[in-house]
């Protein structure tokens, strides 16, 4: 079984309601292109609209519904936004059981978004689309991969994909995006 970790494709805000741009319409057209063979049986995807207008042309194209999941939110660093927010980010992917006032720790945020993977797993439901975001995302490979951080997640795009192999003795996130 195949998992695809997808982060959306670029948006207009933060907030849950925020929707894509045009050009992260765009974006999720070629998204469908790329994994419209993949043999995608499920799609699971955050409830934040810019997760579900990312993976909604592929949706549409394999004749699949989008089952929501809250558990594949964004995670949320703090109650209150901050102008230092990169920096605390970045102190999070080195303590993960770091907490800011009305936040979510990384440990947290990376076992909930875990919990999906593993249900997914458990039910055999075939290849599966798992539509979330950035730090989520970046949280999941730091799980497979303890030495992902901060300059990673930097890293990531609008959209993003990566490939995981449940199938396999170990599970070894693979970048699949070519952006």
């Amino acid at each position: 079984m195949k998992l695809f970790l997808v982060r959306h494709c670029s948006a207009e805000g933060q907030d849950a309601d925020a929707p894509l741009t045009q050009a992260g319409q765009e974006q999720a057209l070629r998204l469908a292109d790329f994994l419209q063979e993949k043999e995608i049986a499920r799609i699971i995807s955050s409830p934040f609209l810019r997760a579900r207008q990312s993976i909604q042309p592929l949706a549409d194209r394999l004749g699949h519904s989008i089952d929501i999941d809250e558990r594949l939110a964004e995670r949320v660093l703090c109650g209150e936004n901050h102008p230092d927010w990169r920096s605390m980010l970045q102190r999070t992917f080195d303590d993960l059981d770091l907490l800011f006032t009305g936040g979510e720790s990384s440990r947290t945020a990376m076992q909930r978004a875990l919990a999906v993977i593993e249900e997914v797993a458990a039910g055999g439901s075939g290849n599966t689309v798992l539509a979330t975001h950035g730090n989520l995302l970046s949280l999941l490979l730091k799980h497979y991969d303890e030495t992902t951080g901060y300059a990673e997640w930097e890293r990531l795009t609008n959209p993003d994909v990566y490939l995981l192999s449940l199938s396999e003795e170990s599970v070894i996130p693979v970048r699949i995006w070519k952006s």
